[in-house]
């Protein structure tokens, strides 16, 4: 008999649980200045021991138990995901669940790229299904100033190929826009990549954390952004396949593909968000500006059971009322605490 579609999951503002991101490590090679800067995140700054984070075994469980409450879409984040040892044989466990209707999961990454080019392969025969990859500047001081480790733009060009050979695409390419740094690449970015199959997202600089130096007349604006690019070549709205997307998709009037933005600053989407994230030491997170979490961990290594985590995560989602980015003129001014955007991912 064919299983029946479970009954959604519903938070407190009846936004259904579909998104499971999961951070699998806090370190980065990278130091990008509107996540990891380096004046925090030095050699001194104390990153997490392997036996806090949350063990494969524990990763696997946990996400089988989200995807039989209604999830369906896993999404490995870091830190730098490919820096956790052994994460081949993670994206093995995970690509095997199935919802209860029988369907594979939609497994995928967010990466800076830096070990696609040797990974990229193994990835997709683990059963990696896409990959999205950082990507501010394509011009190499601008891109090597952004990440303040000296990495080489042309490395995460030939990443992006590499991922797109291993069929890991269409790739997805975010790029983080902040006025008076590299917003005056929005056409050379498109133009870049128009026709190539490749899907640049441009996002809103966001207040995640509190060590980025947000400020909001940093924030290039999402309509901005596709007003310049819709004078240079016609653009048309697309609409969105699934009601809990992120980015607005346009596509190119001439055929030659499409981009997103993602405007989280000046155009909230909390109404529809269907996303939870997990660090990599087990605490859940059902916002991106949470100020704290719920701890898992405990649980996975309590000793409770499976129906104990599904109780548990059905209670924190139903009674999520998270919506952040609607009332983020009225909260920024302060001392707010928010979780670093490396810590959850984004």
């Amino acid at each position: 008999m064919k299983a029946q579609p479970a009954a959604a999951l519903l938070d407190a503002r009846s936004r259904p649980l579909h998104d499971l991101r999961i951070s699998v490590t806090d370190r980065c090679n990278f130091r990008c200045v509107y996540c990891m800067p380096k004046e925090i995140f030095g050699r001194d700054f104390a990153f997490r021991e392997r036996s806090e984070l949350l063990s494969f075994e524990e990763i696997e469980r946990l996400a089988r138990v989200a995807v039989s409450l209604g999830v369906h879409k896993l999404r490995l984040t870091g830190g730098e995901p490919l820096l956790r040892r052994g994460i081949v044989d993670l994206v093995g466990m995970l690509s095997k669940l199935a919802t209860p209707e029988g369907k594979p999961v939609d497994l995928a990454m967010t990466t800076n790229g830096s070990a696609l080019p040797v990974m990229a392969q193994q990835l997709k025969a683990a059963g990696l299904r896409r990959v999205t990859i950082s990507l501010d500047s394509l011009d190499d001081a601008r891109f090597k100033a952004i990440n303040d480790v000296n990495f080489p733009v042309s490395r995460v060009l030939q990443a992006i190929d590499a991922a797109e050979q291993a069929g890991l695409g269409p790739v997805k390419v975010n790029t983080v826009l902040k006025r008076g740094v590299n917003d005056d690449e929005i056409l050379s970015l498109a133009e870049h990549f128009r026709s190539s199959g490749q899907i640049l997202r441009f996002i809103e600089f966001m207040d995640v954390g509190t060590t980025n130096g947000w400020k909001l007349d940093a924030v290039v604006p999402s309509s901005e952004v596709v007003s310049r690019i819709n004078e240079r070549w016609a653009l048309e709205p697309v609409v969105k396949t699934e009601p809990g997307e992120t980015a607005n998709r346009w596509r190119y009037a001439d055929g030659a593909g499409e981009i997103g933005v993602i405007s989280s600053v000046t155009n909230a989407f909390c109404g529809n968000c269907s996303r939870a994230r997990v660090s990599a030491e087990g605490q859940l997170y059902t916002c991106l500006f949470a100020g704290s979490g719920y701890d898992l961990r405990a649980l996975l290594r309590g000793g409770a059971d499976d129906a104990e985590l599904a109780r548990a995560l059905t209670g924190r989602w139903r009674q999520r009322d998270d919506n952040y980015s609607e009332l983020r003129a009225a909260l920024t001014p302060g001392n707010r605490k928010r979780i670093e955007m490396s810590y959850i991912g984004g």
